[in-house]
């Protein structure tokens, strides 16, 4: 497991579309998904143990966002040849065990990741009405261990995404295992 950081917030820089399968057999576009007031694009797995430590208080959050007309979704980019814990059959295991209150898609060729610079799961994204980047950085300062009483920092900066249509000019970038790469051929 290799633990990597990405970068911080390009401001502005434009949300790319996308068209994946979700968990529920539904397919999921970035224009259907989008909430009035943003998006929330999380690149996230279910075998990564930064994912797992934090996932109870992402489902929380996202559900409280989306009463502030920001909708969310998880993008599982990672090839599960080398972590079966990660395969399609597998996240529907954990979206039906966790509830999750998003749509949880599956970037089988791994080009929506590219085309976002996704580096490590966690890894977010935190777009305002007008798709434009506003937030990247950490959902709180818990790593591979929950943080008791952290300040809700991507809940928060969203917050505020949805009242002004600005993310905060300070932010801590996100920790995470690397995202799998299908090898070359």
């Amino acid at each position: 497991m290799v633990s990597l950081q990405p970068p911080l917030c390009d401001f502005g820089w434009k949300a790319r579309p996308f068209d994946l399968l979700g968990v529920d057999g539904r397919r999921y576009s970035l224009d259907e998904i989008s909430g009035k007031n943003g998006l929330l694009v999380m690149f996230i797995c279910n075998h990564c143990p930064y994912v797992k430590s934090i996932r109870e208080r992402i489902i929380r959050d996202t559900a409280e966002l989306r009463l502030h007309g920001i909708n969310s979704i998880a993008i599982m980019s990672n090839d599960p040849a080398d972590y079966a814990e990660d395969s399609f059959a597998n996240m529907k295991l954990v979206a039906q065990q966790y509830a999750y209150p998003f749509p949880y898609v599956w970037d089988e060729t791994q080009q929506v990741a590219k085309d976002y610079g996704a580096v490590c799961t966690p890894d977010f994204f935190g777009f305002n009405a007008d798709l434009e980047l506003q937030y990247r950085g950490r959902l709180d300062a818990s790593r591979k261990d929950a943080v008791a009483d952290a300040p809700r920092e991507l809940f928060d900066a969203m917050l505020q995404v949805a009242q002004t249509g600005q993310g905060p000019r300070e932010q801590t970038a996100s920790m995470g295992c690397s995202i799998k790469w299908k090898e070359a051929l």
